[in-house]
């Protein structure tokens, strides 16, 4: 996968963390939760990522 597709990722999981954080400080649940929702979603398909290139042929 591209380099544009990782940074994708490693925004929406760090725009999750700042949400949540949000959320936590004015007492915002559904905010909070919608920031633990992307967080998440970001942290899988990075993992997704690092599976990808692990598996990947090296060489070409």
């Amino acid at each position: 996968m591209s380099g544009t597709d990782k940074l994708a990722d490693k925004a929406q999981s760090a725009k999750g963390h700042v949400k949540e954080a949000t959320g936590r400080a004015t007492g915002d649940r559904s905010m909070e939760m919608e920031g633990r929702a992307d967080r998440t979603a970001g942290n899988l398909k990075q993992a997704g990522e690092k599976i990808k290139d692990a598996v990947k042929p090296q060489g070409k």
